[in-house]
């Protein structure tokens, strides 16, 4: 962990919704001004996409370490904490972010691929992370502890497994039957690898629908925001200054479910974490300056 250079990892599963948290960030870093070097964890995957579907067939998931680079990111942000400084790369994908990154590097890198390592670019404030394994600890890896702040996004399983039924089948055209099996191939490591991190976060947004989602195999639509509360738990709420009776006047229907818990109706998610997250950034980087 560090003072000077902070380390901020948004973890969370395929289809649990990290995009929410990552523009609340975004929106928090453009009206403080600070510069963040942006990080993604499908840049740390071990295997391009051709690849990672031939080792599918021999049993790994996206989920689990034999799949990730967990060597190069545990050094990336030591490295980030202790210099300002390390390596990054990119997966490509889609054409779009091909031909962007090949403009800008000259390669011919195709979807599905990764850019070169690169060093991370000078001068950033903190090091913004979102993927998969933020919080990952392994007999011999453990990223965890160089982080500064670790926000877990853990939707109920039933409604993280909706969500990525309807992603997969709109975003990719993968049939049901193949999003299904993915999901229970993915299970042991899901279990090992994804869950124990959010006993790590400091912070977690757990979105829990107020209508059936019993079978989420069968569900029309994924549930709306409306229909849905978002319960979030401050793991040591004085560690953060979190204000208990600011947020609940910030938050209307919020409420107190335990003493470090607070939920709020699921259409103020975004705003809630702005406005739980923003006074937590800005305090990190005033140490910064000390």
């Amino acid at each position: 962990m560090s003072t000077q250079h902070p380390v901020v990892a948004v973890t969370g599963s395929s289809g649990a919704g990290t995009t929410t948290v990552k523009r609340a960030f975004e929106h928090i870093f453009y009206r403080d001004g600070f510069r963040p070097a942006v990080v993604e964890g499908d840049s740390f995957h071990c295997f391009d996409r051709v690849a990672m579907r031939q080792k599918i067939t021999e049993g790994l998931s996206h989920f689990g370490p034999d799949a990730n680079c967990f060597d190069k990111l545990e050094e990336l942000f030591r490295s980030y904490g202790e210099t300002g400084s390390g390596k990054k790369r990119y997966y490509l994908h889609s054409q779009e972010e091909a031909d962007e990154h090949n403009a800008r590097l000259g390669t011919e890198k195709k979807p599905g691929e990764f850019t070169p390592w690169e060093e991370l670019e000078s001068g950033t404030d903190l090091l913004f992370y979102e993927g998969l394994h933020g919080l990952a600890v392994t007999e011999k890896y453990n990223i965890a502890q160089h982080v500064d702040l670790g926000v877990g996004v853990v939707p109920i399983v039933n409604l993280e497994w909706i969500q990525k039924i309807f992603r997969d089948n709109a975003e990719r055209g993968y049939s049901e039957e193949a999003i299904v099996d993915t999901i229970l191939r993915r299970m042991p490591d899901y279990i090992n690898h994804i869950t124990p991190q959010f006993s790590r976060t400091d912070i977690n947004f757990q979105r829990v629908p107020t209508v059936d989602t019993s079978n989420p195999f069968i569900a029309r639509d994924i549930p709306t925001p409306d229909e849905s509360f978002v319960v979030i738990r401050f793991r040591d709420p004085k560690k953060l200054n979190t204000d208990f009776p600011y947020l609940l006047s910030m938050l209307g229907g919020s409420f107190m479910s335990r003493r470090n818990c607070l939920v709020v109706p699921g259409g103020k998610m975004g705003f809630a974490m702005e406005i739980i997250l923003q006074p937590i950034i800005e305090r990190m980087m005033e140490k910064t300056r000390i």
